[in-house]
């Protein structure tokens, strides 16, 4: 797969170094995402992945050029980058525990509302057919879900913003190995529903069976790239990340 057309292009990062305080975690980092691909990036604790999309998203400063859909972002607020479509589904999910699943996805349609958006609601049913689970459980407080519900929900309250980008922070983490092939099963489906997906995890294995191509981040800066299935055959990235057979 080629990503070298810049018209193609939602997300063109170039130089980006961010980091806590002084300490700087990322390095010059590259990284572009094509619409309607998946693109993943895998490496180790502590290599920068999540501090990546922390600075893609506006939670943390940052330096570099990040350019989406065509607009540079320096100097658009975490909220507005919310407005012009870009979505982070955190690693700790950071739902609201106390209020009911059909509660916490209304709340994540607030960008379609406020922008005057008349059939926001319509998402809803849109999210529901893709996790029949949660409309099951529309009624019950998000605290009760379980870790797999959570993370649906998580996802669901994100989409219903119906953004470009959805940024997914480690979604199989703590999920028991039947839930996360569900969740990647998840993935793949969004894909066909138009999303461009940034995925950034640990299961090197299931990240790189459903994205189109893959970063190898590796202490703050792109150690390797290229198509996914090419990444999965890599030698190197085998021995580092995969092992040698399929768990």
């Amino acid at each position: 797969m080629s990503i070298a057309n810049p018209n193609d292009l939602l997300l063109d990062v170039r130089g980006l170094h961010a980091g806590y305080g002084k300490a700087e975690v990322l390095s010059g980092l590259n990284l572009k995402l094509p619409r309607g691909s998946v693109v993943t990036v895998i490496g180790p604790n502590g290599a920068g992945k999540s501090t990546t999309l922390n600075a893609l998203m506006g939670v943390l400063p940052s330096k570099g050029e990040i350019t989406f859909d065509g607009q540079p972002l320096a100097g658009i607020t975490l909220e507005e980058r919310v407005m012009m479509g870009l979505a982070l589904v955190p690693e700790k999910r950071e739902l609201f525990s106390t209020m009911p699943v059909e509660d916490n996805l209304v709340l994540g349609g607030y960008r379609q509302m406020r922008a005057g958006n008349a059939q926001w609601r319509d998402q809803l049913d849109r999210v529901y057919a893709l996790f029949p689970r949660l409309k099951e459980r529309r009624l019950q407080l998000a605290g009760t879900l379980s870790g797999g519900e959570r993370q649906m929900l998580a996802v669901g309250r994100a989409l219903m913003s119906q953004p470009k980008v959805l940024m997914l922070d480690e979604p199989s983490l703590g999920l028991a190995p039947l839930v996360v092939r569900e969740i990647f099963r998840i993935i793949e489906r969004l894909r066909e529903t138009g999303v461009s997906i940034l995925l950034i995890e640990q299961n090197a294995r299931a990240a790189l069976e459903v994205a189109d191509y893959g970063y190898v981040l590796e202490t703050g800066a792109i150690g390797l790239e290229g198509p996914a299935a090419e990444l999965a055959e890599d030698a190197r990235v085998i021995e580092t990340y995969l092992g040698s057979k399929k768990s």
